[in-house]
C-alpha cells in the first residue's frame, strides 16, 4: 500500500461521493449523537467560510428533524466571533438567514488583546523583549473562540460542532486544541471538493462557495498561499487520483509532521 493509500484509508475519504446520500447521513449522525449525549443541540461558528456553512446547514437539518420528531424544541445556535472589524461578517449573516438560523455576535478581539499583553509580560520576565509573532497570536485567536463557544455551549446544553475536514487533517491546518478541539465533527471524512457538493447541494449561497478559503489569522491570509498548495491538488490526491510530484511530496510531508495534532494526548 502507497502512503497515498495509508493517507486515504486514514482520513475515511470516498473517491466519489452522491450529494444527497452524504447529507442525510451526517444529518442522522448528528440527531443520533444530540439524543446519546441528552444535549438540547449544536452550536456552530459561522466564519462566513464554505466549511462552516456546510456545517451549519447540517446541523440547522438535524435540530429541525429532530424537534418535529420528539415534540421539543432543539437548538442550532450560530456564533460570529470577528476579530474587531471582519470584513466579509456580511457572508456569515448571509449563512445564518440562509438556514434562518438563531444567532449571537461575540466579538474577540479585547479578550486576544488582554490576552497577548499579559503572554508578552511573560516573555519580558524570560529576557525576551518582543511581541507575540503573527502565527503565535493567530493560534490565540482560535482558542479564545472556543472557550467562548464552550461557555456558551455549557449554558445552553448544546454540543460544539467542528468544520475540519480531511483537507485539513492532511495538512495539520488547525490549531491543535484550538479550533480542532470540539465535540462533534460531521464533515471529517470529506475533502474540500466534496464539502463543496454538499454545499451546493444544501444551497449554499453561490459566492460563499467560490470564496478563497482563509483562516482568518491575520489580514491577507489564505490556505492555499500558506500551504504552497492547491486545494484542488489536495483534493485530487485524498480521491487516489495524480498529482504533480512536489505536490504529492508537500501533502505527505505535512502529513507526517502534524501527526500529533490528529492522535490522542499521549501519556504513560
Amino acid at each position: 500500500m502507497s502512503l497515498q493509500e495509508e493517507i486515504i484509508a486514514a482520513l475515511g475519504v470516498k473517491p466519489v461521493i452522491d450529494a444527497e446520500a452524504e447529507v442525510r447521513k451526517r444529518v442522522d449522525f448528528l440527531k443520533a449523537y444530540i439524543v446519546e449525549s441528552g444535549a438540547k443541540g449544536l452550536l456552530i461558528a459561522i466564519s462566513g467560510g464554505v466549511d462552516s456553512a456546510v456545517a451549519a446547514g447540517l446541523c440547522k437539518r438535524a435540530t429541525d428533524e429532530l424537534s418535529a420528531e420528539r415534540g421539543r424544541d432543539y437548538l442550532t445556535l450560530g456564533v460570529f466571533q470577528p476579530y474587531g472589524e471582519q470584513e466579509d461578517i456580511g457572508d456569515s449573516y448571509a449563512v445564518a438567514g440562509t438556514f434562518g438560523l438563531i444567532t449571537v455576535e461575540t466579538n474577540i478581539e479585547d479578550t486576544v488583546g488582554e490576552i497577548a499583553l499579559e503572554t508578552e509580560y511573560a516573555l519580558k520576565a524570560m529576557g525576551q523583549y518582543r511581541h507575540l509573532t503573527h502565527k503565535g497570536k493567530g493560534n490565540v485567536k482560535a482558542r479564545t473562540r472556543m472557550v467562548i463557544q464552550y461557555a456558551l455551549s455549557f449554558e445552553n446544553n448544546l454540543l460544539v460542532v467542528g468544520t475540519d475536514h480531511a483537507s485539513e487533517a492532511i495538512t495539520g491546518f488547525y490549531t491543535k486544541w484550538g479550533d480542532g478541539a470540539v465535540d462533534i465533527a460531521p464533515l471529517r471524512s470529506l475533502n474540500k471538493r466534496q464539502v463543496r457538493q454538499l454545499a451546493s447541494y444544501l444551497g449554499v449561497p453561490a459566492e460563499i462557495i467560490g470564496k478563497e478559503p482563509t483562516a482568518g489569522l491575520w489580514p491577507g491570509q489564505t490556505d492555499e498561499a500558506e500551504l504552497g498548495v492547491t486545494y484542488e491538488e489536495n483534493s485530487d490526491y485524498l480521491e487516489g487520483k495524480p498529482v504533480r510530484p512536489e505536490a504529492a511530496e508537500l501533502l505527505e510531508k505535512f502529513y507526517r509532521e502534524t501527526a500529533h495534532k490528529r492522535g490522542a494526548i499521549p501519556g504513560i
